[in-house]
């Protein structure tokens, strides 16, 4: 590790499902300057979603590029890069060209739900499961790639030579940055795919086989800190160590401080996606939550507990652009605050199917208790209930996994609204904790990258910068709460497809 230098910066890619940021920030993690870029999606049929990989390519390049602009600074300013990614979106590359073979397919593509009921129907669910920790969903890697091998012309024959490269977004922009020296994935992002068996924290040759995955395609697993690889000169005008990666989801554990086990995140972007740190302990759920891996240091494995919820923040983008109830995204809670209390509306957002605990790819999304009186405002209350309902079902599923949940941090765009924030802890029945700087994801890709530099000593000192912007205790009563939450599940109930 390197001495502290506090004039060093970090430089965080950011790269979502909806946009691609950089955020430079200072060495008491506090952001400096911003860039930005929307990511076009591509929705080539119904329950698909691809991104141009090419695309995201050249928006991370000119966002890092813009936000060291912003901040002043230079690329020998900066102690190193970190990465943090969607997750699940899976691309395909030529080793010797770089260039994807097909749209990198998104984590919310359902084209391969078919393949996932024949795995299941083969009785394979259960060796995934003790394997990876995950469940036999589309939602993962897996499937993807085995999708784009049989429907690529060319690229099965190309795999079985070695001549094809897999990579979740945060391994092809390390591939890129590096300038094709460097091909690898950090366990985070590895356990997403349906092929690491996270308790060995290695590819599995069975479930490679299984999905028909040749395994020379598939990255080097490493630690989300360390000397992954440096960025060539052409990138930002001198070569830049990357020292930190992990999936968006644990990365914003990180950068919650969620450090200790027993507890727990909610990020509310696109999805929402809570994470319950569960130590050295890679739990077995009940409740059918996913296994993962939280972060790996050092060659040492910290597992967590998630649920996933699809469709959070893309709800309110559906208001916007779907039904043109809103203008913008940050009209929905005055729409909102028009609606009856007791309106007694449901939306139910399974437009991609459902996430945890219920993991049906065939669900599909509906408005349900509508009267004569229903209108804009029920409706966008409704769409706004519908996070907080679907994380209670999550809080639920860890509390059924024997969790004892205090308090439940809470970041991603949607938490500068109070009154949505406020809902939330009443329906979840706890306090929920909202900390100074929501942009956690970013931030704990620049932790990492700057424990790797030596910015800070280790994570108890990265969670001493931890603060708390507001707490939001519920004061609603436990029999309304439990009211409204069994109307939800009645809802439910009715867009399952068995």
């Amino acid at each position: 590790m390197a001495a502290q230098n506090p004039t060093k910066h970090v430089l965080a890619i950011d790269q979502g499902t909806t946009s691609t940021r950089a955020i430079v920030f200072d060495a008491q993690g506090c952001p400096v300057a911003t860039a930005q870029k929307e990511l076009p999606q591509i929705f080539p049929k119904p329950g698909w979603v691809e991104h141009d990989a090419e695309e995201i390519w050249r928006a991370t390049v000119e966002v890092c590029r813009g936000a060291l602009a912003k901040a002043k600074l230079e690329a020998k300013d900066l102690a190193g890069i970190g990465i943090t990614n969607q997750r699940e979106t899976t691309v395909v590359w030529d080793r010797s060209t770089g260039k994807p073979v097909h749209n990198a397919i998104v984590w919310q593509d359902r084209r391969t739900s078919d393949h996932c009921a024949e795995l299941k129907r083969a009785g394979h669910e259960k060796t995934v499961s003790e394997k990876t920790g995950l469940l036999l969903d589309p939602y993962f890697c897996g499937t993807k790639i085995a999708w784009i091998l049989k429907n690529v012309a060319g690229a099965r024959a190309a795999a079985e030579k070695g001549a094809l490269a897999f990579g979740t977004i945060e391994c092809f922009l390390l591939w890129r940055l590096t300038g094709g020296k460097v091909h690898a994935s950090d366990a985070t992002n590895a356990s997403r795919t349906l092929l690491l068996d996270i308790r060995k924290g290695a590819w599995d040759p069975e479930l490679c086989k299984l999905l028909g995955v040749p395994q020379s395609m598939l990255p080097k697993v490493v630690d989300c800190a360390g000397e992954l690889g440096v960025a060539t000169a052409d990138v930002l005008g001198a070569p830049v160590p990357i020292l930190g990666m992990a999936g968006d989801q644990q990365a914003a554990t990180i950068g919650q401080a969620c450090i200790k086990p027993g507890m727990v995140k909610a990020t509310y972007g696109t999805g929402c996606f809570a994470i319950l740190n569960t130590g050295t302990i890679a739990v077995h759920s009940r409740s059918r939550l996913l296994t993962t891996i939280a972060y790996q240091l050092a060659g040492k494995r910290t597992y967590a507990l998630e649920g996933s919820i699809f469709i959070a923040g893309a709800a309110v983008q559906w208001l916007r652009d779907g039904l043109h109830l809103i203008a913008k995204s940050a009209d929905v809670e005055g729409v909102a605050k028009t609606a009856h209390p007791e309106h007694g509306v449901y939306v139910v957002p399974a437009f991609v199917g459902l996430g945890a605990p219920y993991w049906d790819a065939e669900a599909r999304g509906a408005i349900l208790g509508l009267t004569r009186d229903s209108g804009p405002g029920e409706i966008a209350a409704a769409t706004l209930d519908s996070v907080c309902y679907q994380t209670r079902d999550l809080v639920e599923a860890m509390r059924g996994d024997g969790a004892q949940i205090a308090e439940l941090r809470v970041d991603g765009g949607m938490v500068v609204n109070d009154s949505l924030m406020q809902r939330l802890a009443d329906t979840v029945g706890a306090p929920v904790e909202r900390p100074k700087i929501t942009e956690t994801t970013a931030l704990g890709a620049a932790f990492l990258a700057g424990l790797a530099a030596g910015l800070w000593p280790s994570l108890e000192a990265l969670s001493a910068t931890w603060v708390l912007d507001r707490a939001f205790k519920p004061d609603e009563g436990a029999a309304s709460r439990d009211r409204r939450y069994a109307g939800w599940q009645d809802a439910v109930r009715r867009v399952r497809s068995s």
